[in-house]
């Protein structure tokens, strides 16, 4: 499959853009599902929902595998890396949820973004990426794929401690203790932003860079927002803990 620079451009912009957009959009009104869905809207049941919406950033990558394309362990090592956080996000993360139902309309935009993304990160790192024979031993890549791997320990702990503090079928709101969330209130968002400028530090690409600032816009005011929501239900919250930075935001 040739490289389609164009599309990879068209696309990597328009994850800029878009999430600059989506910035400011939160910034007003946090993204409706989860705790702040509308009580009226069309859901579809936790578990089906997270796999439909996260699946596609997980088989786009893996069906542009099977096409022509040079091999190479970076390649693979990194589009390894993409495809690792939505397996599990997909497979284990949905089997394992005891989250509110999804909203349809949140699903169907999260399909779009995972597919047009999922191929974005696949296409340009198997057909178009260049890399040198040294770039293996190069240290940025090292980091960057330690900082990733830190990120995702951390998404998973957390999200390991928020599903502890609910019984299946509870809904009620309890706050959370252990690792990253002593230190912010998003912890699973401060995870996934690490894995994410991680992935960028490694890749170093416009496409990665886009796909990390995307991120930072879309879940960050989130974890704002969680943390407000936190303090106003209880009001013995720890006041040492910050939204989404330590010590810092």
């Amino acid at each position: 499959m040739e490289c389609r620079e164009a599309v990879v451009s068209y696309l990597s912009w328009g994850l800029v853009v878009g999430g600059g957009a989506y910035l400011l959009r939160q910034m007003q009104n946090c993204a409706e599902y989860g705790r702040y869905a509308p009580t009226q809207a069309r859901c579809c049941p936790a578990r089906l929902g997270w796999f439909l919406q996260e699946v596609p950033a997980l088989f786009v990558p893996l069906l542009l595998l099977l096409l022509p394309a040079e091999t190479g362990t970076g390649r693979r090592l990194l589009v390894g890396t993409f495809m690792l956080h939505y397996f599990h996000r997909s497979i284990i993360y949905a089997f394992l949820t005891r989250g509110r139902p999804i909203p349809l309309n949140i699903i169907v935009f999260a399909v779009i973004f995972c597919s047009l993304n999922g191929f974005l990160q696949g296409h340009f790192l198997l057909h178009c990426a260049r890399f040198e024979d040294t770039w293996l031993t190069r240290a940025r890549l090292a980091a960057g794929v330690l900082v990733f791997a830190l990120g995702m320990i951390v998404n998973i702990h957390s999200d390991c401690i928020l599903r502890g503090l609910r019984k299946p079928g509870e809904v009620v709101y309890r706050v959370p203790h252990g690792g990253m969330f002593e230190f912010v209130s998003g912890a699973n968002f401060f995870g996934e932003i690490v894995e994410w400028c991680g992935y960028a530090v490694a890749v170093w690409s416009l496409p990665a860079f886009a796909f990390a600032f995307f991120t930072i816009c879309s879940i960050g005011p989130r974890a704002c927002m969680h943390h407000r929501n936190y303090q106003q239900r209880f009001k013995d919250y720890p006041r040492s803990r910050k939204a989404i930075i330590p010590f810092i935001l």
